[in-house]
């Protein structure tokens, strides 16, 4: 899912592109898209763009005369600039934006139909769209002190919800995390004011390193390699390859659809978090530590050749 740095330069490129412009025609052809009755998507259309908004992970682009559309992206929702629109026939498309000088699209991978486009009437609606968490980038040390001990929940739950925390994810949150070198599951009332202020400077530094990162990558052209894995972060998405602080091997919890990854020597000292799909499976054998992990491999790897 596109977060809070990928939206900034998502944002930065449309508005970029679109500001002034006016939308010539408005094609929505994903069924489950659009998830608003009124006002309808063409009331934008004829319209120029005034501004270009975050709210969250969301998009908001609003139009001369008030209209706004919202997108989510969610998980695989994506968009993309052409210098002409697609051909009628053009297939994979969920929706079609033409304006002056060139046309923005929105596709989607897979088939849960999980990204939105809502339409509201104008600017007075779109706090509807916030959660409600505070801008990370924009809050004091105590603001976000007091944020994170709103609620007793784990540092990875609190740093992606979104009625604490605005714009962050499944992937930015463990690279936080790491730096911060702070437990994926150690609780937010019990860390003390010195963690909370290492975790509030990590959360600066490495959100602002991201959209630096991600602008330079860009270079001026729309963000087209939008994704949450990249072999540049530090431990999300890395299960099994090296820190790049200690050299250990980077370990995971799994959960549904997501995964937690994380550096035992540097956030848990040493010590092996539960994957609650292999804790079914091993029960008291669940290894306390990488040693014993790799070991339990070995012997497991040697039965299964004898």
């Amino acid at each position: 899912m596109p977060e809070l740095p990928d939206v900034v330069v998502y944002v930065e490129a449309l508005e970029a592109r679109l500001k002034g412009k006016v939308l010539r025609r408005l094609s929505i052809r994903g069924p489950f898209l659009l998830r608003s009755v009124a006002p309808a998507p063409e009331t934008a259309v004829g319209r120029s763009v005034k501004e270009v908004r975050r709210i969250g992970k969301r998009i908001a682009i609003g139009f001369e005369g008030g209209p706004w559309l919202v997108f989510h992206l969610m998980i695989a929702g994506r968009l993309h600039w052409r210098p002409k629109a697609p051909s009628p026939t053009s297939r994979g498309y969920l929706a079609i934006l033409e304006f002056d000088g060139g046309a923005l699209t929105l596709t989607e991978a897979g088939t849960q139909h999980r990204a939105s486009l809502h339409v509201v009437a104008n600017e007075r609606d779109l706090p509807a769209f916030s959660a409600g968490g505070i801008e990370i980038l924009e809050s004091t040390l105590q603001q976000f002190r007091d944020t994170l001990r709103l609620e007793n929940h784990t540092l990875k739950r609190s740093l992606t919800d979104p009625r604490l925390f605005s714009g962050v994810g499944n992937a930015y949150s463990d690279e936080i995390l790491h730096r911060a070198r702070l437990s994926p599951v150690a609780l937010s009332q019990n860390l003390t004011d010195q963690q909370i202020e290492g975790l509030f400077h990590a959360s600066r530094e490495v959100i602002t390193e991201w959209v630096e990162r991600l602008r330079r990558e860009a270079g001026g052209e729309f963000p087209e390699k939008v994704t949450a894995f990249r072999d540049d972060m530090a431990v999300h998405g890395r299960y099994g390859l090296p820190c790049p602080r200690c050299g250990g091997k980077v370990q995971r919890i799994r959960y549904a659809s997501n995964e937690t990854n994380y550096c035992p020597a540097c956030q848990t000292g040493g010590k092996l978090l539960a994957d609650r799909a292999l804790s079914r499976l091993l029960g008291q054998d669940w290894p306390r530590s990488l040693d014993e992990l790799e070991a339990l491999k070995s012997s497991r790897s040697g039965e299964k050749t004898t």
